[in-house]
C-alpha cells in the first residue's frame, strides 16, 4: 500500500542551495566548453572547480548590499576562488545563468512527476481490474442513466491520466533548453559553440534563437500541463466526493482507526482528501495563467516574469507531486462498496432499460418520436408512483402491439450492457495486459 503524501525530494529541489548549486553547474559548464575551445586556461578551470564554494548565508549578505542575486553569487563564488574566478561568467548575462539553470531544475522536477503518475497509474490500473466486473448505475447531470461497472470509470482515470503522463514527458522536453548568449541572445561577446558545448555537458538542447531570456512559451507549456494534470485529479476526487455522499455512499476514501471527521459531530466520515486535491487545483491551474502572463515582456526581456516564477515553479511542482502521491493513496485503498451499486442501480425499477425498449419499437416499425412516447410515459411513471417499469410495459396495450411478452423480458438483461466490458479493457491496457500493473 502507498501512504506518501509527502515528497521531501520535491521540495529540497527548490532550496537556495539546490538552486545556487545548478547556477555553479551552468557557470562550470561554460567554463569547461571555453577551456575546450582554448578561450581559457585549462588549470585555471580546474582550479575553479576545487575550490568553488558558495554559502547560502553569505549570498544573501551579499545581495542585501548589491540588491542582485546572481552578482551575490559570484562574488561569494570569488572570495573562496581567488583570481581564477575571472575565468567565470565570461561574456554572460545573468539570465544565461538563471534560465540554464532552471531548465535543469524544472527537468528534475518534470522527472518526479512521471515517476508520480507511473505510481498512480498502476494503483489505477489494478483496482480496475479488481472491479472490471462490479456492475453500477452510470450517471449523466447526476441522474441515473444506464450500466457501467465501477472498472470502467476507473479506467477511464487510467487512460486520461496516461495522457497526462505523455504531456509530462513532452513538457520535459521542451524546458530542457539551455541559452548562453549573452545580453540580447546574440553572441556578442560569446560564440555559439561555447553555448553548444556548454548545454551539452548539462544536457540540454541549445534554444535556436534567444532574446535575453528563453522565450516563455516553454514555460506556459510546461505550466499549463502541471494544471491539466491537476485538472484531471480534481475529476477523480469529485466523482469520489460524490460517490462518498451518504444518498450514495458506492466508495469512500479510507478512514482511519483513529481517525476523526468532525469536531461537533462524531459521526463524520468525511472525504477530505479529495476535497484538499479538488481544492489544491484551483491553485496549479491559476500559477498556469500566471506563467500564460509571462509570455508577453517587454522587447528583449524585462523582469515581470522572474518574481512570478520564483513563486509558480517549486509552488506547483511541489503541488502537483503531493496531490499525485495523495490521490494515489486514496486510490489503493479506497473502499468500494458493490451491494450499495447493486442497491442504487435497482432503485430505478428497470428504467435504464429504456433505450432498449424504444430501439425494440423502431424495429418493429414504429417511428422514433411515436416509440419514444410511448415508452416515456411508462417510464414518467416509474419516476412518479416507483413502480416496476418491466410490468408496465408488459400492460401497455400500445406496447404488446409490437412487443411479446418473451421480447420484452428479453431486452431487461444487464448482460446487454457490459457485453464490450473486455473491448473497452483491451483498448486502455492491452490486449495481453493482466491485472498485475506493468
Amino acid at each position: 500500500m502507498i501512504h506518501r503524501y509527502t515528497r521531501p525530494r520535491m521540495g529540497a529541489l527548490w532550496k537556495d542551495r539546490a538552486k545556487y548549486q545548478a547556477w555553479l553547474e551552468v557557470e562550470l559548464a561554460v567554463a569547461e566548453a571555453m577551456a575546450e575551445a582554448g578561450l581559457i586556461p585549462v588549470e585555471a578551470v580546474a582550479e575553479v572547480k576545487a575550490k568553488a564554494r558558495f554559502s547560502v548565508k553569505r549570498i544573501e549578505e551579499i545581495e542585501a548590499e548589491t540588491k542582485h542575486d546572481v552578482i551575490a553569487f559570484l562574488t561569494n563564488i570569488e572570495e573562496n576562488v581567488g583570481p581564477a574566478s575571472r575565468f567565470l561568467h565570461l561574456g554572460m548575462t545573468s539570465s544565461d545563468v538563471l534560465d540554464t539553470a532552471n531548465a535543469l531544475l524544472l527537468r528534475k522536477a518534470a522527472d518526479i512527476l512521471i515517476e508520480d503518475a507511473d505510481l498512480l497509474l498502476a494503483a489505477l490500473k489494478k483496482r480496475a481490474f479488481e472491479h472490471k466486473d462490479t456492475v453500477m448505475i452510470g450517471r449523466s447531470h447526476g441522474v441515473h442513466a444506464e450500466p457501467i461497472t465501477f472498472g470502467l470509470k476507473l479506467a477511464v482515470f487510467h487512460a486520461e491520466m496516461g495522457r497526462n503522463r505523455d504531456r509530462l514527458v513532452r513538457a520535459r522536453e521542451n524546458i530542457a533548453y539551455g541559452k548562453i548568449s549573452g545580453a540580447v541572445g546574440t553572441f556578442a561577446n560569446i560564440h555559439p559553440d561555447i553555448e553548444a558545448g556548454a548545454c551539452a555537458k548539462l544536457g540540454l538542447k541549445p534554444a535556436p534563437i534567444s532574446t535575453q531570456i528563453i522565450q516563455r512559451d516553454r514555460y506556459a507549456e510546461y505550466f499549463t500541463t502541471l494544471a491539466v494534470a491537476a485538472a484531471t485529479l480534481e475529476k477523480m476526487a469529485v466523482e469520489i466526493r460524490h460517490l462518498q455522499r451518504t444518498e450514495v455512499l458506492e466508495a469512500e476514501e479510507p478512514f482511519g482507526e483513529k481517525q476523526k471527521g468532525s469536531s461537533a459531530m462524531p459521526h463524520k466520515r468525511n472525504p477530505v482528501g479529495s476535497e484538499n486535491i479538488a481544492g489544491l487545483a484551483r491553485v496549479v491551474r491559476a500559477n498556469a495563467l500566471a506563467a500564460l502572463e509571462n509570455v508577453a515582456l517587454w522587447h528583449e526581456r524585462d523582469i515581470s516574469h522572474s518574481s512570478v516564477e520564483r513563486i509558480i515553479a517549486p509552488d506547483s511542482t511541489i503541488l502537483l507531486d503531493y496531490m499525485l502521491a495523495r490521490m494515489t493513496g486514496i486510490i489503493d485503498r479506497l473502499v468500494v462498496y458493490p451491494e450499495r451499486m447493486k442497491a442504487n442501480l435497482d432503485r430505478t425499477g428497470g428504467l435504464f432499460f429504456s433505450q432498449q425498449v424504444l430501439l425494440a419499437l423502431t424495429r418493429k416499425g414504429l417511428i422514433r418520436d411515436q416509440a419514444y412516447r410511448l415508452v416515456q410515459r411508462n417510464a414518467m411513471r416509474v419516476w412518479r408512483e416507483g413502480l416496476d417499469f418491466q410490468s408496465l410495459l408488459l400492460q401497455d396495450k400500445d406496447i404488446r402491439k409490437h412487443l411479446d411478452e418473451k421480447e420484452i423480458q428479453g431486452i431487461f438483461d444487464l448482460n446487454h450492457h457490459l457485453k464490450h466490458v473486455d473491448v473497452i479493457f483491451n483498448r486502455v491496457f492491452g490486449a495481453n495486459s493482466g491485472s498485475e500493473a506493468t
